[in-house]
C-alpha cells in the first residue's frame, strides 16, 4: 500500500502547497482512493504536480462533514466522473467553529448522486470498511473544543456522529482528525498502523496541555500500533509527543508512506 499526502497544514516538497486541511491519495492492490478533500482544490493542484491521475480513484472517502476536509469534493466530482464518494449519513448538518463561523460542507451536495451516504457501518469492498462507532461506549471522554453543531435551532456541542474511520485489509486505519478522540478509536478499532490527524492542536505542550499530552502518549505506547499522525495533532503537539512515542511520525504535503 502507498499513501501520498495532497493535502495537510505543512509541507516537505518543492512545488507544492500547504494549507489547513487534508487530503491522502490511498493505492492498494486493489484500489486507488482518495480520503478527504482539503478546504479547496489545492489536493487536485498538488496532485498533478505529482503526476497523480485523480480520474483514475476509483472510490473517494469523506471523513467527516467539516470544510477543511470536505471542501474540495465538488472538484473532485468535476474532475472525477466514476468514483462514488461514501460520506457518513449526519456529515451534511450545521456545524460551527464559532456561532458565526460556518464550517460545514457545501449543502447542494447533498443529493449529488456519487454521493453516498452510509451510516454505522459499511463495506465499500473486500478489505474496505468505513466505521462510525456512534454507538460505542467511550473510554476517555470527547472535549469539543468549542466546536458546535445545531440541534433544534441551538448551538450545542458537536457530538462528532458524522465522523467516520476507513480500514483497510483490516490492519490499516485512516482517521481524518480523530474527533472522537483518538483513545476511543484505537480501543474500537485496533489496527497495525493508524494514519490520520489526533486534534491534540488545542493541548498547550508548554502548560495546561501537557498531562493530557503525557496520558495519550503513555497509553497509545500500550499499544502495538505504528502512528502516521498530521493536520490537528498539530506541529507543537508532535514534537513534544514524538519524545515519548518511539511509533510516532509525522506526514507533511509531499510525503509518500509505504506500507
Amino acid at each position: 500500500m502507498k499513501i501520498t499526502v495532497l493535502c495537510e497544514d505543512t509541507c516537505v516538497r518543492d512545488g507544492l502547497c500547504a494549507e489547513h486541511g487534508l487530503s491522502l491519495y490511498i493505492e492498494t492492490s486493489t484500489h486507488r482512493i482518495l480520503f478527504d478533500m482539503g478546504q479547496s482544490d489545492l489536493f487536485a493542484r498538488n496532485a498533478a504536480a505529482l503526476g497523480i491521475d485523480l480520474a483514475a480513484v476509483d472510490v473517494a472517502v469523506l471523513s467527516h462533514g467539516h470544510y477543511d476536509h470536505g471542501g474540495g469534493l465538488a472538484t473532485f466530482l468535476r474532475l472525477n466522473k466514476k468514483a462514488d464518494v461514501y460520506v457518513n449519513e449526519n456529515a451534511f448538518g450545521d456545524y460551527y467553529s464559532s456561532p458565526e463561523k460556518y464550517i460545514g460542507l457545501e449543502k447542494s451536495l447533498h443529493d449529488h448522486p456519487r454521493v453516498k451516504l452510509v451510516g454505522e457501518y459499511e463495506k465499500i469492498a473486500d478489505g474496505l470498511e468505513l466505521f462510525a462507532c456512534n454507538a460505542r461506549e467511550k473510554c476517555v471522554p470527547v472535549n469539543a473544543y468549542g466546536l458546535t453543531e445545531v440541534q433544534n435551532g441551538v448551538h450545542a456541542p458537536d457530538r462528532f456522529l458524522h465522523e467516520q474511520y476507513l480500514l483497510i485489509d483490516g490492519e490499516t486505519l485512516i482517521s481524518g482528525c480523530s474527533h472522537k478522540g483518538i483513545l476511543n478509536i484505537v480501543e474500537w478499532l485496533p489496527a497495525r498502523c493508524v494514519v490520520g490527524g489526533f486534534h491534540f492542536v488545542k493541548l498547550d505542550p508548554a502548560g495546561a496541555g501537557r498531562e493530557a499530552l503525557d496520558a495519550a502518549a503513555a497509553r497509545l505506547n500500550g499499544t502495538q500500533t505504528a502512528f502516521y499522525t498530521c493536520h490537528c495533532t498539530g506541529v507543537a503537539q508532535y514534537e513534544y509527543l514524538r519524545k515519548r512515542m518511539p511509533r510516532l511520525s509525522y506526514l507533511s504535503c509531499g510525503d509518500v508512506l509505504e506500507l
